[in-house]
């Protein structure tokens, strides 16, 4: 394979992870609400190089691992556990994509990418908090849960857009934790 041919797969490949990422609403919810500060959208910008590069440097990944690392970053960077099902989805798309880079698949892979933002959909996050009973404490703990409505095409869904592999969920909720705001 010539060098230009494989910058060009790997700008594919980059191309990909930033669909799928600018597709994800966990990530868009964070990033609209400044979950990650005042540095939330550069914070995002990083994640797409960040992943890019550990697939790079972890050929041989497992679905579970790279659940895990989106888990962490996302927990890390932008104060959010993401519990709506959608990180197995992601991480799914991200490999297939990273699997067609690695046959050098240009084709498949910019077909993903264009699929990927095709679906893609804005969300909007309206938050509910609720407060946790405690014994110990007048002053409830507050969980901050988020109801996400989500549209593609003008028409809005209580749920998750259609993704390549559903999750069987209905809805989607980012539970926030202990927020603390930068200051």
């Amino acid at each position: 394979m010539m060098a230009g041919a494989g910058e060009d797969l790997r700008a594919l490949f980059r191309a990909g992870v930033r669909a799928a990422l600018e597709a994800w609403p966990a990530l868009q919810i964070a990033v609209e609400n400044g979950f990650g500060g005042v540095h939330s959208q550069e914070k995002a910008e990083w994640l797409g190089a960040a992943v890019e590069e550990y697939f790079f440097r972890n050929a041989d990944l497992e679905l579970d691992e790279v659940e895990d690392f989106l888990g962490e970053l996302m927990t890390n960077e932008f104060d959010t556990v993401v519990e709506d099902g959608s990180l197995p989805q992601v991480s799914q798309q991200l490999q297939t994509m990273f699997s067609h880079f690695q046959r050098g698949d240009r084709a498949a892979l910019k077909e993903m990418a264009s699929h990927i933002t095709q679906r893609k959909c804005k969300v909007r996050a309206t938050a509910l908090t609720t407060a946790r009973e405690t014994d110990e404490d007048e002053d409830a703990d507050s969980v901050e849960e988020m109801e996400v409505t989500a549209t593609n095409d003008g028409t809005a869904t209580d749920g998750v857009c259609s993704q390549p592999e559903p999750s069987g969920q209905d809805s989607q909720t980012i539970k926030e934790e202990d927020i603390v705001e930068d200051g």
